[in-house]
């Protein structure tokens, strides 16, 4: 079964320095229907004006996945993390017993555009501890591959939870599949671009929900950057 999640359903906060698309409920936006998916309780999308951002504040038990589309972002935090994340990278960040962070728009002047994802973690109190890798770029453009995993998976990025991330980075045209666990639920986001999902078109912020299936296959209608979660729900 899937059911599509169309982007004009999801939150929306704007504060002048913050254009924010909120696919779960978050902040002062609250959904009843819409409060994640197993594990996966957040996805923003969100978009910073030049030299605004979100200054030092705290987490605690949540694995913090950051996906920039656009622009760059700095990133400090207080395990003596700090870098500055762009398109290609991704940051994973695992609160734990609890971790203070500053993420900023590194330019003065122009916009970042990004994702930010939560995943509740299986162990409560976990040390805390920052991962940024660049993505293989040749193996994304090839089809889905998997950029977080639990460790014993041996994926670039260690997740405290039974829950993988898969990557694709089609072109125009490019079909890909992909073979699905059909007891676990799998979620599809589009971060960027166009596909067609069966007989579905799904653009940027579109999403499905699918349950129950053997395989995904979509068709990138252009060159597009897509988010698969394959979670115990």
């Amino acid at each position: 079964m899937i059911t599509i999640r169309p982007a004009d359903t999801r939150g929306h906060a704007e504060h002048g320095w913050l254009d924010s698309h909120h696919t779960f409920s978050f902040g002062s936006w609250h959904d009843p229907k819409h409060m994640g998916i197993g594990p996966l309780r957040v996805i923003n999308d969100d978009r910073v004006v030049g030299g605004a951002g979100f200054p030092p504040h705290s987490h605690s038990d949540m694995e913090i996945i950051t996906y920039v589309l656009e622009g760059a972002l700095k990133h400090k935090d207080s395990t003596g993390g700090t870098s500055v994340l762009k398109p290609g990278e991704m940051q994973l960040m695992t609160a734990g017993r609890g971790i203070a962070h500053s993420e900023m728009n590194a330019s003065p002047t122009e916009p970042v555009h990004f994702l930010q994802i939560w995943v509740m973690p299986d162990t409560r109190g976990a040390t805390p501890g920052y991962q940024q890798l660049a993505l293989d770029a040749e193996a994304l453009r090839r089809g889905f591959h998997t950029v977080a995993a639990p460790a014993a998976e041996a994926a670039p990025f260690r997740i405290l939870q039974d829950a993988r991330l898969a990557v694709a980075w089609p072109a125009a045209g490019q079909a890909l599949s992909t073979p699905l666990k059909s007891e676990r639920t799998h979620y599809l986001h589009v971060a960027r671009g166009a596909v067609t999902l069966g007989d579905q078109a799904l653009a940027a912020g579109d999403a499905a929900i699918i349950r129950g299936e053997t395989a995904l296959a979509v068709i990138a209608n252009a060159e597009s950057e897509l988010l698969l979660f394959d979670l115990a729900a």
